[in-house]
């Protein structure tokens, strides 16, 4: 009998250990500024996190999308442009990856930013979509003002695009693709070059999309 006791106190442990774990979360990025806020009638600190800017681009279908576009959703942003030669390509491949596994779930965006809006029109959008296979609504090839987006890259995303003559396509820019909750935090930022680590973009949505849905339910 006491050979089986060492087992059944082992399965004890690990039934607790599963029923008292919190449920994953993932780490919120970027700026944070401390406050101090009133809790029945006691003063605590508590933190005021970084935040998408507000912003309204338009789609490959003359659509206007905004912050309000995404509500009670999880998106993936990254920035790019039709006629890249080097990273683009491979970034868009991945983001397909992306839009096939989570296609037609409501609660997933995908924006792409054109920052080469001079020559990324809004028919140039819409081709460039269709050749990928994209036909609804639910991966938006935005369009807006170069300065904007550039900043909005720099200071909404902790991304950078910039021209610059000495590459490839005359543009530099970051090859991130950054994972935004529906609150407009930023979750997570990957290499959209790198396989494995669109994977773990892949693996972090799902941990994020179940965090939301926690989130729902206590409301």
């Amino acid at each position: 009998m006491k050979r089986y006791i060492p087992h059944f106190c082992a399965i004890i442990l690990l039934l607790i250990a599963s029923c008292s774990s919190e449920p994953k979360k993932l780490p919120i990025l970027g700026n944070r500024e401390p406050f101090e806020k009133d809790l029945n009638g006691k003063k605590v600190m508590d933190t005021i996190y970084q935040k998408i800017p507000e912003f309204s681009f338009m789609d490959q279908d003359s659509v206007i999308i905004n912050n309000d576009s995404l509500d009670h959703k999880i998106y993936v942003a990254d920035f790019f442009f039709t006629s890249c030669p080097s990273i683009c390509p491979i970034m868009s491949k991945h983001m397909l990856q992306i839009y096939n596994k989570y296609h037609g779930n409501p609660a997933v965006a995908l924006l792409s930013h054109t920052i080469d809006p001079k020559h990324d029109t809004i028919p140039v959008l819409k081709k460039y979509a269709e050749k990928l296979g994209v036909k609804d609504n639910q991966w938006h090839f935005l369009l807006g003002n170069r300065d904007t987006v550039y900043q909005l890259a720099k200071t909404g995303y902790m991304s950078f695009a910039a021209e610059d003559a000495t590459v490839p396509g005359g543009i530099t820019h970051s090859g991130y693709m950054i994972l935004v909750d529906s609150q407009r935090h930023i979750r997570g930022a990957y290499d959209g070059t790198d396989e494995d680590q669109v994977k773990q973009l892949m693996s972090d949505m799902d941990i994020l999309l179940a965090e939301e849905k926690a989130r729902k339910n206590e409301k």
